[in-house]
């Protein structure tokens, strides 16, 4: 195109305006792009401003509520502890062997053996739980394994119904003061539920442990400091029998347990927080299991957050319900994992802009960066030092470098759909 020169004359002198040979549309484009990335960048300023606040919060002393009370007459409260099982055999055992002394003589100990191709039925039988059978491939899914149990509840209802993982260890004493808690609060109670590397484990699990108490110990317990209801972590949650009935239990979502917590705190039901017992389940041996694991985990998460805090969030607004806005809020932190690597990716790529003299992407990503860093910091100097000592630190950095590529399969190949048994 050639540069042509329009020519102007005022007060005796001459103007030279060259045309712009840029086309308009180009530089519009890049100030979209910007304006894209800005707005990606700020989006994720808000799961590190909660997950910094829920840490911070979680730094001050928490007292248990049950430490001055006198009554104990959750003793007579019946609680029937319900156990889904998909293809667990064996591995139900040590499971059982934690809960029965730890019931009462009017307790119901159930395993719903829920679309069983192997003998966690006979197994369960064997070990004097109750067993129930379903057989149902069109509806899969631990939710409504649940919804089975539930139902067959209804002729004869417990005062509460705690929910437990076939894989899943408990401290000795964590059902009494479980159902004390319960009766005290009237709401749905969550205990702490922590995941642990096997031992002999062919997989570094150092980060995902700590990632995972950051998760499931210290959020909750900032979020309870605050005086604000927690997410239900799948196991060691027990409810009273008027909530878990009218619950909405019947669906195939990989995290059933997530959009369980929302669905009842919209309700007025907002799970508390009882961080004083502990319930362990192992990771994977296996890194093809530690993968699947991780792969279904990510995505049930990320679809709670695409399809169902949206709507959560604009209830809590029109409601004016703090405690579901919170929830919202809290839940709408990805994975660890993923989320550094979404703060880092953005970060490399917010350098391109620095290159053009736009400083307003670095500015928030760097800020973003600092945020979670400084977050991680002061929950591993609190709460995460035996579990990642500092020596360990820079191969914790180099395993979670590695799972780069992990997180490329994660959203180019296929989709985790069902509820399957984790390779152990």
């Amino acid at each position: 195109m050639p540069n042509y020169e329009f020519r102007a004359r005022y007060a005796g002198a001459v103007v030279h305006v060259p045309q712009i040979t840029q086309p308009f549309h180009v530089i519009g484009c890049a100030m979209w792009l910007v304006i894209l990335f800005i707005v990606i960048a700020g989006a994720l300023s808000v799961p590190a401003i909660v997950v910094f606040i829920e840490t911070m919060a979680a730094l001050n002393p928490f007292r248990d509520p049950l430490r001055k009370t006198s009554d104990w007459s959750a003793l007579s409260k019946q609680v029937a502890v319900i156990i889904p099982a998909h293809n667990e055999s064996i591995g139900v055992l040590p499971t059982l062997s934690d809960l029965k002394p730890q019931l009462q003589a009017d307790d119901r100990l159930i395993v719903v053996a829920d679309n069983c191709s192997d003998d966690t039925d006979v197994v369960a039988s064997a070990a004097s739980a109750e067993v129930l059978v379903r057989n149902d491939l069109s509806k899969v899914g631990k939710g409504y394994a649940l919804a089975y149990a539930i139902s067959h509840l209804k002729d004869a209802p417990p005062d509460f119904v705690l929910f437990i993982d076939a894989d899943c260890r408990i401290q000795n004493d964590m059902v009494l003061r479980l159902k004390q808690m319960c009766l005290v609060t009237d709401r749905p109670v969550q205990a702490c539920f922590l995941m642990v590397a096997p031992s002999q484990s062919a997989v570094d699990h150092r980060i995902a442990e700590f990632f995972w108490l950051i998760r499931n110990w210290v959020r909750p317990l900032g979020l309870a400091g605050l005086g604000l209801p927690v997410q239900l972590m799948g196991t060691g949650m027990i409810f009273p029998w008027h909530v878990i009935l009218k619950a909405p239990l019947a669906h195939g979502n990989l995290v059933e347990d997530l959009k369980l917590g929302l669905d009842l705190c919209a309700a007025g039901h907002p799970a508390a927080f009882y961080p004083f017992v502990v319930g362990t389940s192992e990771f994977p041996m296996t890194k093809k299991g530690n993968d699947s694991q991780r792969q279904r985990w990510i995505q049930g998460h990320l679809s709670v957050i695409v399809t169902h805090v949206p709507r959560y969030l604009l209830r809590a607004l029109l409601t004016r319900n703090l405690c579901l806005f919170a929830l919202a809020l809290d839940v709408i932190v990805p994975p660890f994992s993923l989320f550094l690597s979404l703060l880092a990716g953005l970060f490399l790529l917010s350098s391109l802009f620095l290159l053009q003299g736009i400083l307003s992407p670095i500015i928030i990503c760097s800020t973003n960066c600092l945020i979670v860093f400084l977050t991680l910091f002061l929950g591993w100097l609190r709460f995460g030092r035996n579990m990642l000592p500092p020596h360990q630190l820079g191969q914790g950095l180099f395993s979670l470098v590695k799972r780069l590529a992990f997180y490329a399969r994660l959203y180019f190949g296929r989709k985790a759909t069902s509820w399957i048994r984790t390779d152990r």
